[in-house]
């Protein structure tokens, strides 16, 4: 005989959820068609079935700690099937948006990302300190700012690649150290059932990431299918950018910084000027048009096919428009510089930087965070044996 439950419903986190993208959810009358159309869904214990009577009823502390509502990649197969209209496939990306927002920390920073009303302040944010660092880093030459005289459009003259370095290095250190808080709670509420481990870590990491870099649950989708190209395409595109930025870090400026700090080896020119046919350079571009097509593929499925797309929430398109415009701003900054209008340039070169601030130091609370909790997500489905029945 079944055990008793008492449930004890959340009214707020059902209210969050519909407010996030999930507003259909009252809808569902529980006929497991959801459960049963889902290449994704494992055998036992499908999803979302589940997860929709778990959100009707308020259950918070289970949805939050549940690993399938990151199993789903969100093909809309499900919500496609639904005969009533109920979307499941909405109501758990908007769980997934609820998530962020419960294991933030600080708090007020998970609520701000899940706000529109705070989106023109936390612009604001990187706005200030951008400017303040022109303000006071900026060469001058007598009475005015180097960059506003200089016959060539330099950006290190505008906003110091030292300033951009560091306030790289010390915002990030310091949002992923209050950020490592909220991914340990997650990690540790996903064992809250304690189910025998059937691999080891590593293998559940290695088998993630694979599974990850091939996309290979995308390919499984029918509804949703051309999502996956527009979605691999951005992945890889920033993959491509993240590389293209750490090889410039580790062989320009750490070089540059242990010559000038601590007087070891030589300052290096090789990578003050990259241009074509440069590999790091052609790296860049790639990823650069990786990254634009990659997110006008996907921006213009939402606009086109909002139904079978899906995640219409706030959440879905604040992170997809600031990449795709990271992304736009980075390759037309480094088009103006040949241009030869240079304040033209250095705007765009301001709004390129505000976009790049503003992506990584609000990832833990954004949906840019979803990298982090799906892949922690799926490495402990790997170790339990939680696998699609497909």
């Amino acid at each position: 005989m079944a055990a008793n439950r008492v449930v004890d419903p959340d009214l707020q986190l059902i209210r969050e959820v519909k407010q996030a993208g999930g507003d259909t959810l009252k809808k569902c009358y529980q006929c497991a068609t959801c459960s049963v159309v889902c290449q994704l869904s494992p055998a036992d214990r499908p999803f979302p079935r589940k997860e929709m009577i778990m959100a009707q009823w308020g259950e918070r502390d289970r949805l939050v700690a549940d690993p399938d509502i990151w199993l789903c990649h969100q093909c809309n197969d499900c919500s496609i099937h639904c005969p009533r209209g109920a979307r499941p496939g909405d109501v758990l990306a908007a769980i997934r948006s609820y998530t962020y927002k419960h294991y933030s920390f600080p708090k007020f920073m998970g609520r701000a990302l899940a706000s529109p009303k705070a989106l023109p302040l936390l612009v604001l944010v990187p706005m200030i300190i951008l400017s303040l660092c022109i303000l006071f880093s900026a060469p001058v030459s007598g009475d005015t700012y180097e960059f506003l005289t200089s016959e060539t459009i330099d950006f290190n003259l505008f906003l110091p690649h030292k300033t951009v370095d560091a306030l790289f290095v010390f915002g990030n250190v310091l949002i992923f150290a209050f950020a490592a808080t909220g991914f340990w709670r997650f990690w540790k509420a996903l064992h809250t059932d304690h189910p025998e481990h059937q691999v080891s870590f590593v293998s559940g990491l290695v088998m993630t990431f694979t599974e990850l870099l091939t996309h290979a649950r995308f390919r499984d989708c029918d509804t949703n299918k051309p999502r996956a190209v527009g979605h691999m395409i951005l992945f890889f595109g920033f993959i491509g950018a993240m590389v293209t930025t750490g090889l410039v870090l580790v062989f320009y400026f750490v070089p540059d910084y242990m010559h000038e700090w601590f007087g070891v080896g030589s300052a290096t020119g090789e990578f003050e000027h990259l241009d074509l046919p440069h590999p790091v350079k052609i790296l860049g571009a790639l990823s650069g048009t990786a990254l634009l097509i990659g997110g006008a593929l996907l921006i213009y499925r939402r606009w086109t096919n909002k139904d079978q797309v899906g995640a219409n929430g706030y959440a879905d398109y604040l992170f997809l428009y600031v990449i795709f415009f990271t992304g736009l701003t980075g390759m037309t900054s480094w088009l103006l510089r040949y241009g030869g209008v240079p304040m033209l340039a250095y705007v765009n070169y301001f709004v390129h930087m505000v976009c790049v601030y503003f992506l990584l130091w609000y990832m833990p609370y954004s949906k840019f965070a979803h990298m982090i909790y799906r892949t922690m997500a799926i490495v402990h489905a790997k170790r339990i044996g939680r696998v699609a029945r497909s």
